[in-house]
């Protein structure tokens, strides 16, 4: 017998495979639930509605099959290194294409790696998604610490710029010395870090969801700002019960979405009124709107329980809630981003963020669009037009290609 000594920056491939006994635990939890009563409003002002759970929760326990979408993650290359002392897990698919740029892409929350999979075909092999072969990227999918398949810190700190630096020593390690970014909601804002810290290699960045609004007041003098102005004001009032609990007290909602699979349930679902909608559709009514299926929400539903992942999650709220309060204590403004910056606004999300946000936000603005669907998790509920965004945004990036 032979032994090797594991070195940090170590890459090595990583395979999923769930105990039966983890599935027939989930199974008898969801069948054990305690349901409330039925709210007392026709909308989802009392929070994720009877109707919607029930169902969920039937399908989940009587017809939900995990092993397709375990399948589904183990065709694809996975690996986890560890970096500043976290596991980090990622997908890594190199593009067929000659001359592929390489593009790391972040999930956000309630969201996982689960959100961008429909997006790995498009990006990495354009030519058969209705897209040019120089179009290609070579494409780098993190579980943030503490989601999915990546170890929870066992330290604080861990906020939005500490995982940006961390993605910028996975890229170095894998390789590349010339990359792109792109995030949306927890990931728009590992993505503007990065664009702020300007690694050497970043070319330039993209994002869906304008993060910066969270520092102060916004213009709204015309319009679209009005409008985006009225949709920031009403989640602050009436929708902001997710990011508050997690970003002040994670650890007490965690006991409940470790102890209740159901419960883990609405607490991903309570998230943003579009996309709660459209979720609600997809079990209550059998229609999926765009690539929002029973089975694509389930998975990821899935995904935080087994892997245990819905305490050390909401935690990461905490951490950037931290980090905001020490940033504006200090009065001091964030460094610029020199960097292109590319900008999508999808017409679902919160707050329809206006060209005029975007380029107060981001003076080097290279590439702004406003698109005719999606929302919040635009890569997951329209895969193909967000990737079509990606190669548009970042086409006048691509000069020689990469290493």
């Amino acid at each position: 017998m032979t032994s090797r000594v594991e070195t940090p920056t170590e890459i090595r491939p990583f395979h999923v495979e769930i105990p039966e006994k983890q599935l027939d635990d989930l199974r008898r939890r969801i069948e054990a639930t305690r349901l409330p009563s039925k709210e007392l409003v026709e909308d989802r002002s009392q929070g994720v509605q009877l109707a919607t759970i029930q169902e969920l929760a039937t399908y989940w326990g009587t017809e939900y099959d995990w092993r397709k979408v375990e399948a589904r993650l183990n065709a694809l290359p996975q690996f986890t290194t560890e970096i500043d002392g976290v596991d980090i897990h990622f997908i890594h698919v190199r593009s067929e294409h000659e001359n592929a740029l390489p593009l790391i892409m972040t999930h956000g929350w309630p969201g996982s790696v689960i959100e961008l999979l429909d997006t790995v075909g498009p990006l990495t092999d354009p030519t058969a998604h209705g897209g040019r072969a120089e179009d290609a990227f070579d494409l780098v999918l993190p579980s943030l610490p503490g989601y999915g398949f990546s170890r929870e810190p066992t330290e604080v700190g861990w906020n939005a710029g500490r995982v940006a630096q961390a993605w910028a020593e996975l890229m170095h390690r894998l390789g590349y010395t010339r990359y792109v970014a792109q995030g949306g909601d927890v990931g728009a804002a590992v993505t503007d870090a990065m664009g702020r810290q300007a690694p050497e290699g970043l070319l330039g960045i993209h994002m869906n969801l304008l993060v910066t609004v969270l520092a102060g007041p916004q213009p709204a003098e015309s319009e679209q700002e009005r409008a985006a102005a009225d949709q920031l004001a009403t989640f602050r009032e009436s929708g902001f019960g997710y990011f508050l609990e997690m970003a002040t007290r994670p650890q007490t909602i965690s006991y409940a979405l470790l102890d209740s699979p159901v419960a883990l349930a609405a607490w991903l679902l309570d998230h943003d009124t579009d996309s709660y909608y459209k979720i609600s559709r997809a079990f209550v009514d059998g229609e999926a709107v765009g690539n929002l299926t029973r089975d694509h929400i389930v998975d990821n539903i899935t995904l935080y329980w087994l892997t245990g992942t819905g305490a050390s999650a909401a935690r990461s709220y905490w951490e950037d809630g931290q980090a905001l309060a020490q940033a504006l204590a200090s009065g001091q403004a964030p460094p610029e981003i020199s960097l292109p910056v590319g900008f999508t606004t999808f017409p679902g999300e919160i707050w329809r963020t206006p060209r005029s946000w975007a380029e107060k936000a981001y003076p080097n603005l290279t590439y702004f669009n406003e698109v005719e669907k999606g929302g919040h998790f635009a890569a997951w509920e329209e895969p193909q037009l967000f990737a079509e965004e990606m190669r548009a945004a970042f086409r006048s990036l691509r000069n020689g290609g990469s290493s």
